[in-house]
């Protein structure tokens, strides 16, 4: 599987990313990749990497995508930019996925721009992979549509069903919908209209209903559905809980004697609770909805957080999920249950 990876977007630098690309190549000895920046830069970074002397080419791309860029000037003036060039690679068929840490905005218009939204889908979604008290959830969107319709909400449904059976092997996932309340009369109108659309559907899914905010992490169901604005919040809150967690337990191990003691003999204990925090382990959300795999690492992740991003691109490359998504959503509209969706041109202006 050839991997074309954005070698210059991140926090972190090309570095981090270089060496991000070597762990995944130990844990993968199948993969190849195509390293897309500054040859000038890459170059060096590569040779310090003898595990991808045999594996990696450098796609020479002068400039990078900043993150304070709006994704409307990356559109007229990226074109030379790595980012640009690393989805170029998957839409001319060179790769099975691009993989980046860059600008999230500029990243999506590029994938629409580039890759073409799958007929009857209005818009991509931004999904991730929620470690809950039951194991793992899917959540989406978490970013890339501030506001939906029912539709919608309909379409990231389907984008996530068929994402739970290429990451988790669930034939028919359960599905529920974020909403204030369990109660049907409760939460905004596009909710209970996608709710209505849902129950009447002949998707694959178990339809549970409603899902309020402490069901994610309790893992009621195996896809949550949201808006982009609700779902960023969610999962920067979630983010930010964590950090809170481990800060209050080293707080309470250092704060005696007895407490440091205490943190020896629950070391196993701490090391577990640390890894099942740390959100590196699971780095990496989807783009879902394109005619091509994208995956968004986050921006300040290190080498271990691209890597555990890079994973998740190995899971989606093995599996047909576009071909999923584009037979369930057409399945959707010829049984009359919604109209298709807006075109393609339209989701463009929206990302702009």
């Amino acid at each position: 599987m050839i991997l074309s990876i954005d070698a210059m977007g991140g926090d972190a630098g090309p570095a981090a990313i270089l060496a991000g690309v070597a762990i995944a190549r130990k844990r993968h000895p199948h993969l190849r990749f195509l390293l897309h920046g500054d040859e000038a830069v890459l170059k060096p970074l590569l040779a310090g990497h003898r595990i991808l002397a045999n594996c990696a080419e450098i796609r020479h791309a002068p400039d990078s995508v900043r993150m304070t860029e709006r994704p409307s000037q990356v559109l007229r003036r990226g074109r030379n930019s790595s980012m640009w060039h690393a989805i170029g690679s998957v839409g001319q068929k060179e790769a099975k996925v691009a993989v980046s840490a860059g600008n999230t905005g500029a990243l999506m218009a590029i994938s629409m721009s580039r890759l073409g939204v799958i007929e009857g889908i209005s818009r991509p979604a931004i999904a991730v992979i929620w470690p809950t008290m039951r194991g793992q959830s899917i959540v989406l969107d978490v970013g890339a549509n501030a506001g939906c319709d029912a539709e919608q909400l309909v379409d990231f449904a389907v984008m996530g069903e068929a994402f739970a059976r290429a990451a988790f092997g669930i034939e028919r996932p359960t599905v529920g919908l974020l909403n204030i309340g369990e109660e049907e009369i409760k939460g905004i109108e596009p909710v209970k209209r996608a709710a209505q659309i849902l129950r009447a559907s002949k998707l694959p899914i178990e339809f549970y209903g409603f899902v309020e905010g402490d069901g994610i992490g309790s893992g009621l169901v195996d896809v949550v559905v949201t808006d982009g604005f609700t779902g960023n919040v969610a999962l920067k809150t979630a983010e930010g809980t964590a950090k809170l967690i481990s800060h209050f337990l080293k707080t309470a191990f250092l704060r005696s004697f007895f407490g440091r003691i205490g943190a020896l003999l629950a070391a196993g204990s701490i090391n577990f609770v640390r890894k099942k925090l740390d959100p590196r382990s699971l780095n990496g959300g989807v783009f879902l909805g394109l005619n091509g795999v994208v995956v968004k690492s986050h921006g300040g992740t290190d080498a271990l957080g691209f890597a555990s991003a890079i994973d998740l691109a190995v899971d989606m490359g093995q599996s047909d999920i576009i071909a999923r998504i584009a037979a369930d959503r057409a399945g959707i509209v010829a049984n009359g249950e919604t109209k298709p969706n807006q075109s393609v041109g339209q989701a463009k202006a929206a990302v702009s």
